[in-house]
């Protein structure tokens, strides 16, 4: 603008020669101090222009870097945001896991206590039982012991009667089939003499064969104290008929043991308080009464002789 304005004065001057020197001047004076003002308003311009393009570039630069900025902020706020919903699903675990973590210790500190106190009992049972089990074992030490000794004592009998069974057989050896029989059954000795050996019919009195017999018997029960001697007398079922001070078999049976322990009691070494006399009469036949043979067996004396069991009553008693 100011150029052209000083372009057409000085075409105005140069075609109008009348134009006053004083006027040029004035003219000239103002074209100079335009143009001055020209060329430091250009100046001016080209910095203000270089100072924003510089500002630009850096509003370009500053804006770049806000977008970036900004984007990585919203990427921050949406992994914050991201987090806090873990950390509050986290926390909320967290609690949920303490209350129930609580309870459940709670619970099994008391299922501890239950069962520390079911163990003590079961420790306190184990003792108690371990005491009853030592004890048990102590008494069945004992009784093992005891039935050793039972056992030992019994074989002792035993043999001792098998001893007395043999002795009596050898002692009344001279009146085998004369009805006079020796044998050993339930741990006892039984000698069997038939009335034919001993009585006659009806009579409790002893014949002189019967006594040798009894005698005989007699010494072997001497050198045996410790037996037990029952003497039973036995009869057929033949009623007695014949009077006198007899009533009936039963009376004739005792009256025929009692005889026997007569004589025994004539031997001094028998003890009187190991002999007992019984009768039986008809009662305990042995064979039948329906023959002749059989009523002869059925008229006998039995003398039982058994162990004297003091000493296994007083082991078994011992408690």
């Amino acid at each position: 603008m100011i150029k052209r304005l000083l372009i057409l004065t000085l075409v105005l001057s140069t075609s109008t020669s009348c134009v006053s020197s004083k006027i040029y001047k004035e003219l000239e004076g103002k074209y100079t101090s335009l143009k001055n003002d020209y060329d430091n308003l250009s100046a001016t311009n080209e910095g203000v222009l270089n100072d924003k393009n510089s500002l630009q570039n850096q509003l370009d630069h500053l804006q770049s870097d806000y977008d970036a900025t900004l984007l990585e902020r919203n990427q921050l706020q949406q992994e914050v945001i991201a987090l806090q919903k873990k950390y509050d699903a986290l926390n909320d675990s967290y609690t949920a896991l303490e209350q129930n973590s609580s309870k459940a210790i709670a619970d099994n500190v008391q299922k501890n206590r239950e069962l520390l106190a079911q163990l003590e009992a079961k420790e306190l049972a184990l003792v108690t039982e371990n005491d009853r089990l030592l004890k048990l074992k102590a008494d069945l030490q004992e009784r093992s012991q005891r039935i050793a000794e039972l056992e030992a004592l019994i074989a002792s009998k035993d043999q001792a009667m098998r001893d007395l069974k043999n002795a009596i057989s050898n002692a009344l050896t001279a009146f085998e089939g004369k009805g006079l029989t020796v044998e050993q059954r339930n741990g006892n000795v039984y000698v069997s003499m038939e009335n034919k050996l001993l009585f006659k019919s009806g009579s409790w009195a002893i014949g002189a064969e019967g006594r040798t017999a009894i005698e005989q018997l007699g010494a072997v029960l001497g050198a045996n104290p410790d037996i037990a001697v029952l003497i039973e007398g036995h009869t057929d079922n033949d009623p007695f008929s014949s009077g006198g001070p007899i009533a009936n078999n039963w009376d004739l049976s005792t009256k025929r043991a009692t005889a026997i322990v007569q004589i025994l009691r004539e031997n001094e070494a028998i003890n009187p308080e190991n002999l007992t006399a019984a009768g039986r009469g008809e009662f305990a036949p042995i064979a039948s009464n329906e023959t002749t043979q059989g009523k002869a067996k059925n008229r006998r004396i039995e003398v039982v002789l058994t162990p004297k069991l003091d000493e296994i009553s007083k082991l078994l008693n011992n408690d």
